[in-house]
């Protein structure tokens, strides 16, 4: 049973949050990445803040359902040295995100093509080129 949507007041248009709702879904980290939306005549782009991160750290799905799938995932595993005494610290930094977008009715799921530059994730999704209808030309004789 999925929980519960709350109502949110933001300022994107509810219709465009039935294409990309995802009040209702639960992160996987408090401290999930900023995720910005555009739409564009021919296609929907998703940007996704990931500071530090490199493509091998995402894996960018479709589920069964034909929902877009982003996850990301990086261990980081740093030693420094003290110069006093034998001190040896240790850290161990590991990110783990993942959110589950539900597509609008026009998305184009197989020409959905992603990329990671200067610390984002950049998801294009191209919409279904409808045929436009020809318009009537043919001037007819009036007798």
């Amino acid at each position: 049973m999925l929980p519960a949507r709350r109502n949110n007041q933001n300022w994107i248009p509810d219709i465009f949050n039935d294409f990309f709702d995802t009040d209702w879904m639960v992160r996987t980290n408090a401290t999930a990445p900023a995720i910005n939306v555009i739409e564009k005549e021919n296609a929907y782009e998703l940007e996704l803040a990931a500071p530090g991160m490199t493509k091998e750290d995402f894996n960018v799905t479709l589920d069964e359902q034909g929902d877009l799938v982003i996850k990301m995932e990086k261990k980081v595993e740093k030693s420094d040295e003290k110069k006093e005494g034998h001190y040896l610290r240790r850290e161990f930094n590991y990110s783990k995100f993942q959110q589950t977008m539900l597509l609008p009715d026009d998305a184009e799921r197989e020409k959905i093509s992603a990329k990671v530059e200067h610390g984002v994730l950049n998801v294009t999704i191209p919409k279904v080129q409808r045929a436009k209808p020809e318009e009537c030309k043919k001037i007819i004789d009036i007798q």
